[in-house]
């Protein structure tokens, strides 16, 4: 199985202990099905020193879901956000009263 690290030239100082998706207990967050642990995923790449080779290659492989170089990617392309499972509300939560609040 070829590692993310050997598909990218890398410096020497860049090792597998330095990337946030080789750690194992963060590993299963980049392909969540929950929004929130996806968010969290993306936050872990952001000091990634190969965040746009690995965001570029994804693309090139039409990655068919999770996060990659800080993305979320679902069937091959980038989205903003996922939504989450489940059927969305018929009717609008009621807006809140700041007067009441203020009383």
């Amino acid at each position: 199985m070829t590692s993310l690290l050997t598909t990218f030239s890398t410096t020497a100082e860049t090792s597998a202990d330095m990337l946030p998706c080789h750690d194992l207990d963060a590993a299963d967050l980049f392909f969540s099905e929950r929004p929130a642990e996806l968010e969290q995923a993306k936050r872990l790449c952001a000091d990634c020193p190969l965040i746009e080779e690995c965001r570029q290659g994804a693309l090139e492989r039409s990655e068919p879901w999770g996060v990659w170089g800080g993305a979320i990617f679902q069937d091959g392309s980038i989205i903003a956000v996922k939504r989450g499972r489940g059927r969305p509300r018929k009717h609008p939560l009621p807006a809140e009263d700041p007067a009441r609040d203020a009383a």
